[in-house]
This record gives C-alpha cells, sequence and structure tokens, in this order.
C-alpha cells in the first residue's frame, strides 16, 4: 500500500537513507527539515551541533538526490519551549533530564505528526534505529546505536503513524549504502548527545541561563564539606569535579547521592550509597496491555545503559520496579523503560529511588 510520508530530514546520513528507502519502497515521501533555532548558529560549534544552514542545505541536497519534495519547517519556539526550556527546569528541580526523549515526545511525535497528519500524510518516517513490527516497538538490530530506549515515550497511537526504516541495518551498512546512493552525507559525523550544547559544557550551558547560585556540599553526616555554585550543576552518581575541601576518612572516592534544590545542598558519600533496589516511575507509557498484577521484565534506566532483570508492577498512576540487582547512579528525570526480549513493554520516568535492605 501507498502512503503518503513526511520524511524528517535532520541534514545527517540517518535520516536521509531511512527518507531513501521509504521513497524506494515505493511511497509518496516528502522531506521536511525542522528549522529548531531561530538563530541558525546558536546551536553550534565548529563542527558539532545541529540547526545550522549547513545541515539544512545538507538534507535537501539529500532530498534532491532521492528526488524527493523537500521543505523546512520552523519549530524553534515549541523546541526552545519543550526541550531547552524544560531541560534547564528540571536540572533546576534536582533532576537529570533526557532532552532526546522530549524531543521525541514533544517535537518528533507531537508537533510534527501533528502538523503532518493536518496536512494529510499517513506516516512520519525517521532514522531512528529501532523496529516496528505489527505495531510492537522493539530494538534495533544494531544493539551499538538502538534508540528503542528514547522511542519509549511514543503512544500506541503515535506509532502507529511512524516508520523506523532503519531498524534492520547497522550504522557501518547504512555509511555504505549512503556512499552507494550518492548521499553527500555518507561519511558526516554523527549528531551531539544534547544537540543544543555542542561543546558539551552543560554546566556552563546551566549556569549561563540559572545564574550563581551557591551552596553547601555535605557528607552523609551532615559534615559540610566543600561548596558548589550551583546544585543543578551535579548529578547522581558524579564523581569528577567535586571539588571537596575535606578528604573521606577512609580515603576514598565519593560520589553525588542527593541534590536537594530545597535546600540548595548536594550531598556526597561512598559509591556504596549510590546501589539503588527500587523504582517509583510517574506517567507511564504503556505500549502493550499492563498485567494486573506483578511481572517479570529487565529495565534500561539510561541511554545505551545496563539492562536489568527486574519485577513491575502498576502502582496507582504510577509504575513500581523492583530490581534483582542493585542499581547504581540512578538519576530522577531520567527514563526506566521496560523490556520483554527486544520488545518494549512500557516507559515511565524516574520520580523516586530506593535502597531497600536485603
Amino acid at each position: 500500500m501507498t502512503l503518503r510520508v513526511l520524511a524528517a530530514m535532520s541534514g545527517g546520513v540517518d535520516s536521509a537513507v531511512a527518507a531513501a528507502r521509504a521513497a524506494e519502497a515505493g511511497h509518496d515521501v516528502t522531506g521536511v527539515h525542522m528549522a529548531l533555532s531561530s538563530n541558525p548558529q546558536s546551536y553550534r560549534t565548529g563542527a558539532r551541533g545541529c540547526c545550522t544552514l549547513e545541515d539544512s542545505r545538507d538534507a535537501r541536497r539529500a532530498a534532491d538526490v532521492i528526488g524527493i519534495p523537500f521543505y523546512v519547517w520552523d519549530l524553534a519556539e515549541r523546541f526552545h519551549q519543550d526541550v531547552v526550556e524544560d531541560f534547564v527546569s528540571e536540572y533546576a528541580a534536582g533532576r537529570t533530564p533526557n532532552p532526546c526523549l522530549r524531543c521525541n515526545e514533544k517535537i518528533k511525535f507531537a508537533a510534527l505528526l501533528d502538523r503532518a497528519m493536518a496536512l494529510g500524510f499517513d506516516a512520519v518516517c525517521t532514522g531512528h534505529y529501532a523496529r516496528l513490527d505489527g505495531g510492537v516497538l522493539r530494538r534495533g538490530v544494531d544493539e551499538g546505536k538502538d534508540q528503542s530506549y528514547v522511542l519509549a515515550v511514543c503512544t500506541p497511537e503515535q506509532l502507529a503513524h511512524a516508520m523506523f526504516p532503519l531498524g534492520d541495518t547497522t550504522k557501518a551498512d547504512i555509511r555504505r549504502e549512503a556512499e552507494r546512493r550518492g548521499l553527500q552525507v555518507a561519511d558526516k559525523p554523527d549528531s551531539h548527545d544534547i544537540c543544543f550544547i555542542a561543546d558539551g559544557d552543560t554546566r556552563g550551558f546551566l549556569a549561563e541561563r540559572l545564574g550563581s547560585a551557591p551552596g553547601p556540599i555535605v557528607d552523609t553526616d551532615g559534615t559540610r564539606v566543600g561548596e558548589h555554585d550551583g546544585a543543578y550543576a551535579y548529578t547522581i552518581g558524579q564523581r569528577k569535579g567535586l571539588r571537596l575541601g575535606v578528604p573521606a576518612p577512609d580515603g576514598k572516592p565519593r560520589y553525588v547521592l542527593d541534590i536537594s534544590p530545597v535546600t540548595n545542598t548536594v550531598t556526597v558519600g561512598p559509591r556504596e550509597e549510590l546501589d539503588v533496589h527500587e523504582i517509583i516511575g510517574e506517567r507511564p507509557v504503556w505500549l502493550a496491555e499492563a498485567p494486573a498484577g506483578p511481572f517479570a521484565c529487565h529495565v534500561q534506566l539510561r541511554a545505551h545503559g545496563e539492562v536489568y532483570a527486574c519485577t513491575a508492577e502498576r502502582d496507582g498512576d504510577g509504575l513500581r520496579i523492583r530490581l534483582a540487582t542493585p542499581a547504581r547512579g540512578v538519576a530522577t528525570g531520567q527514563a526506566a523503560v521496560l523490556y520483554e526480549g527486544d520488545r518494549v513493554l512500557a516507559s515511565a520516568t524516574i520520580a523516586e529511588t530506593a535502597r531497600v535492605p536485603a
């Protein structure tokens, strides 16, 4: 069946090959580049970042080679509000957000998809490394590039209008395919993880927007062991850059255990204090029917992170996850994504963690 497909083209190799595959499959494809910054250089440093005129031109050249119409849509205001401002406010609240999840949730599969549906398109095509099998979201075959984790916030209704043509292929093969197709982006470097912090200096980015907010760094017994310029600059499990003035009694490194925006306090302690056995998730999105009681599955707690065996169950409007073995450095604001094999079952935002004695 021929579909009207809107291909989101970032200017990179993945989205270009995804659009080419959709067109080759016989679909009526239109390419669109999302302009996510009102200032095309504001999210760019040298060769890193995104949202430049160069990216738009790379996308347009790829569309020309593929032979599909191409447009640029201005989503800068939505992106700034729903992704960038959300990122800053989450850090200010002591949480550690994942902007790629928020971009998929609020931009690609909300703002972009809604506009596409209003214009009569049947699906949005992206270059994500994941698979859709009869409406079921599964991991991509390239374990190193799998992006099912950051897509798990999408609802079944959104996934019903999504297309991920790259999920059955490795990144190396995609680059070779791009070269065979004559796409100039075949060797273009991958975009930076946080595309709007092109230089990678998250602390500097936040300080510029939140300002200096000095406060104490304390040990688990309340002893003041250092000072910080803003609790927002820290994340759970962080070891480097703490600038502690008092060494630990045992001489071992200390890690960030807690961030309290209310008291503007950062608490540090030994590594074993990072162990988490239980997680409470909020705003769950179920991609499979939720079992009535506890069920065994696996959970992933960060993008490209380790996978843990667990038992999960509904907890009111939330999700309670009990890990078979403890995880370390679990930060609130990140996503907990449940899997059965390579199938995504559900996702939720981590709201609380707990150490449960054995």
